[in-house]
C-alpha cells in the first residue's frame, strides 16, 4: 500500500456514530471518506470486520484524527462549546455554524 493511501480511523456497527465521527472530522478541516455504509445487510454472508461501517483518511491526517476521535468519545473536545447567537442552540466546540439555523460561529 502506498504511502497517500486512506487509512481506517473508525469503525462501528452504529451508522450513525460512525456518521457523526466523519462529519467531526470535516468540521475540523480533515477530509474523511465514508465507507461500507450499506453493507450491514451482509453481516452473516460476509466477515464482520468487512461488513461495519467505516471512516478513513489520508495517512498524513491519521494522528490528528484519532485524538478528536479519542477526544470525541471521551467527552472532550478541541474547542470550547458555544451557543448559537440566532436561535440558542447549544453546539458542539468542533462547529462552526449551527446545525439548527445555519448562522456562523460568532
Amino acid at each position: 500500500m502506498g504511502g497517500s493511501e486512506p487509512v481506517r480511523v473508525f469503525a462501528h456497527s452504529n451508522a450513525l456514530l460512525v456518521s457523526h465521527v466523519h462529519n467531526l472530522l470535516e468540521a475540523a478541516g480533515i477530509p474523511a471518506e465514508l465507507r461500507n455504509m450499506t453493507l450491514g445487510g451482509g453481516a452473516g454472508e460476509l466477515p464482520l470486520g468487512e461488513c461495519e461501517p467505516e471512516v478513513w483518511v489520508k495517512p498524513h491526517n491519521r494522528e490528528r484524527a484519532e485524538s478528536l476521535i479519542d477526544d470525541a468519545l471521551a467527552g472532550r473536545s478541541e474547542a470550547a462549546a458555544w451557543r448559537c447567537p440566532d436561535c440558542g442552540e447549544p453546539l458542539d466546540g468542533v462547529f462552526d455554524a449551527c446545525w439548527n439555523c445555519g448562522a456562523l460561529r460568532p
